[in-house]
Formats: C-alpha cells, structure tokens, sequence
C-alpha cells in the first residue's frame, strides 16, 4: 500500500512500513496462505508492542500477502506435533498469539483489518481483533477449529459473540463452515465490502483519513471503547489455551487433522 516505505522489513514473514502516519503490516508466507507458525505468531507479538510506543504510526493496517489473509494456524507443524505428542509445536503459537491479539486490542492506535481474502481459524480471530474490517469481495471467513477437533483461540470466543451475539457465535464455532463477505457484512462482522481490485485504495484513503485526524481524541476513543477489556480478554484467551491443549491431546484431533490432508470427512469419536 506504498511505494515508499519509510521503514525496513521486520522479518521475513512480517513486512512492515510506515509512511504518513499509517503503519502498514503484511503477514508474509504467501505460499502457506500466510498461516501462523511460531515465527509469525511471535513476529505479530513482537510488532505490535514496538507499535504501541512508536509515536509516528498513528493508525495500523494488517493484512495478507497473495489470496489470503490469513488461513489461521499452519496445520502442517500443528500435525506433526500431535503425531509426536509434542504440545511444544502448538503451545508457544498459542501463548504468542495470546499475547499479539491482547497487544493488538490495546495499542493506542486505531488497527485496521484489511482482509483481502480467506480468514481463516485464528486468522478471522487476527481480524476480529481490529478495531474495523474491511473485506474484499473475494474474502471468506471460517471458525473451522472443528473441522478438525481443535477448539476457537486467538481471543475468537472472546470476539465473536460480541459481534454477532451467543446463538450465531455458537453456531459458527460449532459447524466450521465458512460464510462469503456479504454474510459477513450482514451479521456485522466487517464493516464494509469493496471489490478486491479496489481494496488496497479504499483501506489506504480511509487510513489516511484517520491519520490525519485529531490523534489524542481518537485514542481515547479507542482507550474508552476496548480498554477495560484488557482483564476479560486475558482470561478468555487463557482459557482458550487451556481448552485448546486438551483439545490437541486428544484423538479426534488427530483424526481431524488427518482427514483434512487426506480431503475426506472427518470420524471423531470423542476421544
């Protein structure tokens, strides 16, 4: 979204620039649909506490490299985990994921979702996160933990049903299915749909717009809107780790994770 970065990559799988006061984050693994390893997850954390005190960016933009934005946990390093019983290649993208969605949700600044394709598991939770979405028509959004016997994390029970109420949430996190941007649009979850060729302009203008705004009274706008979250949040997401370690213990999970690569439907037991 610039031609001109005023700042260098922060890492491989997270490009940052910054340029006129809007800080712009691309999740970089393209060719995995940009779905969080441990890298990226601590990349995301990492990020968004240098951005919290970093006075020059007054808004944040997330989004994805290539046709997602985020596919939600790399499923390949998850499976191997669970094959080896190693909690080791699950827990830490947890813990980091906890810790960037509780940074992202309490920076000062205003953070933009910019979903420009699937979000996916803990990727629709990266942009729940944001303060606003906007999607491009191609987008796609999914809390498919169930697809594959794992529970929501990255703050999504946290997210969704304030978004769309308890009966909706429930249903979303029970099915799996993934819903188009004009569901999304009706039930609240982005806030606005545009062409995709014409969403990098649109975030870009409205991220400018918001630049250029008085910035002392819309973080405290922001401050009194998701402040006193802080402690709810934590704890929700805390017990989205618990929950979801038991989850990963399990055999259903295996079965699910198994399935998903063979493309077939899924067994599960409750084991």
């Amino acid at each position: 979204m610039s031609d001109s970065p005023a700042a260098a990559v922060a890492s491989p799988v997270l490009l940052e620039t910054i340029e006129n006061g809007v800080a712009l984050l691309v999740m970089n693994r393209p060719d995995k649909l940009n779905a969080l390893n441990n890298e990226l997850a601590n990349a995301l954390n990492q990020t968004f506490e240098k951005l919290g005190k970093n006075e020059a960016a007054r808004v944040v933009v997330i989004t994805g490299a290539g046709r997602a934005f985020c596919a939600g946990g790399d499923l390949a390093a998850i499976g191997k985990g669970r094959e080896a019983k190693d909690s080791r290649q699950l827990e830490p993208i947890l813990r980091a994921g906890m810790g960037a969605m509780l940074k992202m949700r309490m920076i000062p600044q205003p953070v933009i979702a910019a979903v420009n394709g699937a979000a996916a598991g803990a990727g629709m939770n990266v942009a729940l996160a944001a303060d606003i979405r906007i999607a491009a028509e191609e987008a796609t959004f999914g809390q498919n933990f169930s697809k594959v016997g794992l529970f929501p994390d990255y703050g999504g029970t946290y997210f969704l049903p304030q978004l769309v109420g308890p009966s909706k949430a429930a249903e979303l996190f029970y099915t799996g299915d993934m819903i188009d941007s004009a569901t999304a649009l009706k039930l609240g979850l982005v806030n606005r749909v545009v062409p995709g060729a014409q969403l990098e302009a649109e975030v870009k203008a409205f991220a400018a717009r918001l630049a250029a705004g008085p910035p002392i009274a819309i973080r405290l706008v922001k401050q009194t809107l998701f402040g006193s979250e802080k402690e709810a949040l934590g704890r929700a997401m805390e017990a989205e780790v618990h929950h979801q370690m038991r989850c990963f213990a399990s055999e259903d999970c295996l079965e699910g994770i198994h399935a998903f690569f063979e493309k077939r439907p899924a067994k599960f037991q409750g084991r």
